[in-house]
């Protein structure tokens, strides 16, 4: 049986995220702070560590630094697991060494398939470090092997720029120069039909790269890209993009399996755009918005309604007329543009 260790201070965190694992037949051992789970990790040897960050004694980062120095440890899968979600705290856990980063609150797939996704990956490095007579190369410091890596690149040697609220980044059949990735706030990327109705393509937030139209030909953009919020950008030139994936194989595939990702997040908007009802499309839009522009759900959106209505598939009327049923079930409070959910779980069950 895989034996999970889990550090967290939060008791009730703990228990139901322990409770979580071991329905779903995992062996948990679990730890109030940094300090034990560093003394329980060496002594039990656990298959993976799930460790929160802001802990007293120890915080998860001094804990990663110390178990990854341990002869003993140091291959143990690591993933942090934290309400952290500026992308300058993601990137210090993954520089220093950890395999991934889940951010409060998660799903149960979410948390279930990380886990089965380093156990993988840690399975298939030990037989390569016990079986094969080739040593296995220690990473070259210029290499770009991650999106890490790359975002780190972005931020070391890329050119920033700084955008107002409602300004346009790039439009529709605009040369695409450069590749962006957002230090703060957020865009959205949007098509016009031919009716001159808006379609949002696609939202994007903090520590998201955007603007890449092919990795192959400088083409133009397909789509505009509007900035909802205040937002710094960090871009690179395409030409010097294209010349790290040409030399940089390893990180040419996460980008391809990024893509892969989006795709499958267009596909299913446009099935719920298709088939869902009115209010399940206004429902799934809110929660789209609260997630890309807030650290919490319940936190003010502040959007406009039509950018909800575009990204819903529906009439601005239609939605406006929707939000006040919302309010009326006490699902939601609007103040002018400022959304605030009141009852994220039954938002989450409207069908």
């Amino acid at each position: 049986m895989t034996t999970i260790l889990l550090i967290e201070d939060d008791i009730v965190l703990r228990e139901n995220t322990a409770e979580l694992l071991e329905l779903s037949f995992y062996k948990i051992i679990t730890a109030s702070n940094g300090k034990i789970g560093v003394d329980m990790a060496k002594k039990h040897l656990p298959d993976v560590i799930i460790c929160d960050i802001m802990m007293p004694e120890l915080d998860g980062y001094a804990a990663l630094k110390i178990l990854s120095q341990n002869e003993t440890t140091k291959y143990i899968p690591f993933i942090f697991l934290s309400a952290k979600t500026e992308h300058k705290d993601v990137r210090k856990g993954m520089n220093l060494g950890a395999d991934d980063y889940i951010t409060k609150p998660f799903s149960e797939d979410e948390l279930i398939s990380a886990i089965e996704s380093r156990l993988a990956k840690t399975s298939i490095l030990k037989d390569l470090r016990i079986n094969s007579n080739i040593p296995i190369q220690e990473k070259n410091k210029n290499e770009i092997r991650t999106l890490n890596d790359l975002k780190n690149f972005f931020d070391d040697n890329g050119t920033t720029f700084n955008f107002e609220k409602d300004t346009i980044i790039y439009r529709e059949g605009d040369h695409s120069n450069y590749i962006y990735l957002i230090n703060k706030g957020t865009v959205k990327c949007h098509q016009i039909d031919e009716q001159g109705k808006e379609l949002v393509t696609s939202l994007f937030r903090e520590d998201d790269l955007f603007g890449y139209t092919s990795f192959t030909n400088n083409q133009p953009h397909k789509e505009t890209a509007t900035v909802i919020e205040n937002t710094e950008v960090i871009g690179i030139s395409t030409i010097e993009f294209n010349q790290i994936l040409n030399d940089n194989p390893k990180v040419a595939l996460e980008l391809i399996q990024l893509l892969s990702d989006d795709l499958l997040i267009i596909k299913n908007q446009l099935l719920e755009m298709a088939y869902g009802s009115v209010n399940k499309k206004t429902a799934t839009t809110i929660l789209k918005f609260a997630e890309k522009i807030n650290s919490k759900p319940e936190d003010p959106i502040n959007i406009s309604r039509s950018d909800l209505a575009s990204v819903a598939g529906i009439a601005t009327e239609t939605l406006i007329r929707t939000l006040t049923n919302f309010k009326k079930q006490g699902i939601i409070e609007a103040d002018g543009r400022n959304i605030i959910v009141i009852d994220l779980e039954k938002l989450k069950r409207i069908s």
